[in-house]
């Protein structure tokens, strides 16, 4: 299984790899994209950040999209998942 650290660390990975092939220095995506210098190199040796400054990182290295439908179903998806649900609901207590 996957960890939380394990994806932290990939995304930063990719999101450096992303800036070099922009050829943008740290300097350079910091000021572009609004967020410090410091907070984009802590980034990019520990994977840790704020939402808000990965998506504005994002944004500026053309990615932002791609975190839209992060979390979305389609409707059938979650209409099945649903109707599981509701089946797999035992009754707790008997009629009097």
């Amino acid at each position: 299984m996957i960890t939380p650290w394990e994806i932290q660390k990939h995304i930063a990975k990719q999101a450096k790899e992303k800036r070099l092939s922009l050829n943008f220095s740290q300097q350079t995506l910091a000021d572009r994209s609004g967020v410090s210098f410091g907070v984009l190199k802590k980034f990019e040796q520990t994977g840790k950040i704020a939402l808000e400054s990965l998506l504005k990182i994002a944004l500026v290295l053309g990615t932002l999209e791609e975190f839209k439908d992060l979390f979305t179903q389609t409707k059938l998806e979650h209409l099945a998942s649903l109707d599981e649900l509701l089946k797999s609901k035992k009754r707790k207590r008997g009629r009097k």
